[in-house]
Formats: C-alpha cells, structure tokens, sequence
C-alpha cells in the first residue's frame, strides 16, 4: 500500500493505552505494563541475534534537540532515534534492537505520556528496526519506503559489517504496514513531518526524515560522526549514492538546522555533514587517481590512501578504512586479482 497523503490516527487499544488517570506517568506505566504482557512470550523471549546479549540492560538517554523533536540515544551513539513529541502524540524515527523496547518506553515517559502512533523506518539494519515488533504489538503503525520493506520479506539479512554477515528474517510482524515511493507527510505537533526517499547511498532504501518547523533532519545512516560511510551493497548502497544524498542534505540545511546522525554522540549541523563528505570525496580523489595509474587493490591498501582521516573516522574497529577502501575502489572501477575480491 502506498500512502502519499497524511494518513489518519490509527486505532488505540484501549487495554495497551489506557488513559492517564493516575498524575504524571501513569500512561506510561500503563504502556509499560501491556508492553511486558504482549511480550511475554514474543519478542523477549526470542534468543538475542549475535552482538545483541545484554542490550536489554543499556541505558538509554532523551534529550531535547529543537521543537518538537528530541533524540534518543544508547551509549556509543548507535542507531539514534529521531522523536516528534506533542499534543498529537509521538512519531518515532527507528527503534532500535528489540531488547531496547522497553527502556525506549521509559525514556519517552519522562517527557510525555502520549501514545507513541507512528514509527517511520530509515532503512533495514537491526539497530533502526529491530524493535518494529515490539511496538506493532503496542498498535504502532510503522512506515518505511517500499524497497526497505521488501528487504523484511527476504529469508535472511545479509549485512556488511565483518566482510559480509547474515541474520534471520525480520519477524512478520514487524513489517512496515504503509509504503511509500517518494515521500509521505505527517501532520502532527504543529508541522509537516516529511519522510522522503534519498538517492541510494546506505542502502537503496534510504528515509531521509524533515521537521521543517523545529529545522531538524534525520539522515538514518547515510550520515554517521563515528565512522567511514558504511555503503552496503548488499542491500543496493551506493558511494555515488552516498554523495548524492549528503549533498541533497547540505543544499536543505541552513546555518541553525539540527541533524540527528544515525550513528553520533551528538547532535550536530551542516557543518559536520560538509567535513563528512569532503572526507568521502578526499579518499575517492586519491584512490581514482592510483586507480588511474595502474594500480590495483593490494597496492592501494599498502598507500593507506585515507590515512590523513584515520584519527577521526577509523576509530570504529568493526569499520575501518580497510572495509571502505575497498569498496571505493571497486565501484570506482577497479579490477585487481581474483584474491583482491574476496
């Protein structure tokens, strides 16, 4: 289903969000309270994929951001939650791992006791969307753009961290219920929400997520401040893409734009997204030109062509110059030996 124009108020379950009748915080424990019961043998009794153990005991944090709109956050700054809050309720950007769902509803309880309505996802990866069940089950209607949801319906994840990974098939139930192709429009907390598809850069499923009023943008993973650009081509991530899309960024932010990174410890500005992709365009230029003089892959390594931007964007040990390079240089077009592919 494609949803072009504002969509209506989905249902409340009235057993899941009962009204707050008790002060402050009541809703909240109430939500909490059916979260743990519709759960109980679902999602928290599912084995934890691999590099999840434990995430049901992090800690997670809110902080305002501008507006209507707030971050949340777990430590090291992994897969940042953009959150519309109001009188109209609250409008998610990604959910983290499913583990996280229940101290996401406590953190969302210290700044408001409205009913959490819509989620919108950025992309497929487990840190934006792993948490899509759990809050399916809370009667959350959740968003993505329509190749996002395609990926929910292959048998297995493949992802690329690691050389190449793979994981189980997101569970059915928490597939985005509404699609979209270009963009979609939420009206709610007195502006226009915009979800907008961007050019295939992370992965060729990209949101890009505006609150014009507040001046926020949420850029999913496209953008990260802890990390070279992870350009997932197993799920049609492109560095021509990657570009692209940074540029569509800056050209839409202005001196006081926020941005929520999908990967950062801070909120930052464009800026930041310009050092970004100058960094990008920097190991590109280098790595085009000893492609150009004949060079192939293992004597590419070797010149370390983004060493000047190590310090900064090479300290994420499962995402180093020696995953990025590579891809650089082979969309860029090089060839090298059957070795150099692997």
């Amino acid at each position: 289903m494609n949803c072009m124009q504002p969509c209506g108020r989905p249902p409340v379950n009235k057993t899941v969000f009962p009204e707050a009748d008790t002060g402050p915080g009541a809703g909240i424990a109430a939500r909490l309270a059916g979260f743990l019961s519709l759960t109980a043998g679902f999602a928290l009794a599912q084995p934890a994929p691999l590099g999840q153990v434990g995430l049901q005991d992090v800690a997670l944090s809110i902080e305002h951001v501008a507006g209507s709109v707030y971050m949340v956050q777990r430590p090291g700054g992994g897969g940042n939650i953009g959150a519309s809050i109001g009188p109209d309720g609250v409008l998610l950007v990604d959910a983290l791992f499913a583990p996280m769902t229940e101290n996401l509803l406590e953190v969302i309880g210290e700044v408001t006791d409205q009913d959490i309505r819509f989620l919108v996802n950025t992309h497929i990866h487990r840190d934006h969307v792993g948490g899509n069940a759990n809050l399916a089950a809370l009667g959350v209607t959740i968003f993505a753009h329509e190749k996002t949801r395609q990926k929910f319906l292959e048998e297995s994840s493949h992802f690329p961290r690691n050389g190449g990974t793979f994981a189980p098939q997101t569970p059915a139930e928490g597939r985005p219920l509404i699609t979209f192709n270009d963009a979609i429009t939420f009206h709610l907390n007195g502006e226009e929400v915009r979800a907008f598809l961007a050019p295939p850069s992370h992965t060729d499923g990209d949101a890009f997520v505006y609150f014009p009023e507040s001046d926020v943008l949420h850029l999913g993973d496209v953008f990260r401040t802890t990390s070279y650009p992870i350009v997932d081509k197993f799920n049609g991530g492109t560095l021509r893409g990657t570009i692209a899309a940074l540029d569509l960024a800056i050209d839409m932010a202005g001196p006081e734009t926020k941005v929520i990174p999908g990967h950062g410890l801070e909120v930052v500005g464009r800026a930041e997204m310009v050092e970004f992709r100058d960094m990008i365009l920097d190991i590109r230029d280098r790595v085009y030109a000893m492609i150009r003089q004949g060079m192939h892959l293992d004597e590419i390594m070797a010149a370390q062509p983004a060493a000047a931007h190590d310090a900064k964007w090479g300290r994420e040990a499962s995402w180093t110059a020696v995953d990025f390079v590579p891809l650089v240089y082979y969309e860029l077009g090089g060839a090298g030996r059957l070795e150099d592919r692997q």
